[in-house]
């Protein structure tokens, strides 16, 4: 498998890597946000949409465990690439001044650690109950409600969804780019098309604490 190390090895596999694997996280982003929608259906709808989940036994295990591995190789490649850019520069930037570069790329490497944090307390919240007050395992419309009554937790999802909004926007575009997806154009369509998912991704897992907080959802 020497092609496979020599591709992961060079600065366009890792890229292809991060694009890939990136695509796949999108996908279990926007399920997961719709499955989380439910909430707005109603105790019994959301609560029969998680033991669905659970009712699938191995096949959600095997899905989890995907998503780790997908995790995993984005946040290593990212690492690298960060790496490898910095041992590019023999002499550091007296003053950086960004040219091209937005502001949604010039933070995804902080953004990308916030949503690390913000991940690990997640499971911890709402799947292991390990950081929640009175966490059950079949009553999961009170998880959530109970979770999100606290202010402290409640800014923190909400500043890890801003940061999760800006990450896709540049990251689905830069795929897009790194796959040879994206044609060139002064208004390509795949950067709207990023714009539009990174909305309603931010705006789909920000309602729920925020209609929490105004009573909508008790």
């Amino acid at each position: 498998m020497r092609w496979l190390r020599a591709f992961w090895d060079s600065t366009v596999g890792k890229k292809a890597v991060m694009a890939v694997t990136g695509i796949l996280l999108v996908g279990f982003v926007v399920a997961h946000m719709l499955g989380n929608l439910q909430m707005f259906i109603g105790a019994d709808a959301m609560n029969r949409y998680a033991a669905f989940l659970k009712s699938t036994g191995e096949l959600l295990w095997v899905a989890r465990a995907g998503l780790l591995g997908a995790a995993v190789l984005h946040i290593t490649a990212a690492y690298q690439l960060t790496q490898l850019n910095r041992a590019a520069r023999t002499d550091a930037y007296a003053k950086q001044v960004p040219a091209a570069s937005t502001l949604a790329s010039r933070t995804m490497r902080w953004g990308g650690v916030l949503l690390l944090t913000f991940i690990v307390f997640h499971i911890g919240h709402f799947t292991t109950g390990t950081f929640h007050p009175a966490f059950s395992h079949t009553m999961v419309y009170g998880n959530v409600i109970l979770g999100f009554r606290s202010p402290i937790v409640s800014a923190f999802y909400l500043a890890a969804m801003a940061a999760l909004g800006i990450h896709l926007y540049h990251g689905a575009w830069a795929g897009f780019r790194t796959l040879g997806l994206a044609k060139r154009s002064s208004e390509p369509r795949e950067r709207r098309v990023a714009q539009g998912l990174a909305l309603i991704v931010w705006a789909g897992f920000s309602s729920i604490p925020v209609a929490v907080w105004l009573g909508i959802l008790n």
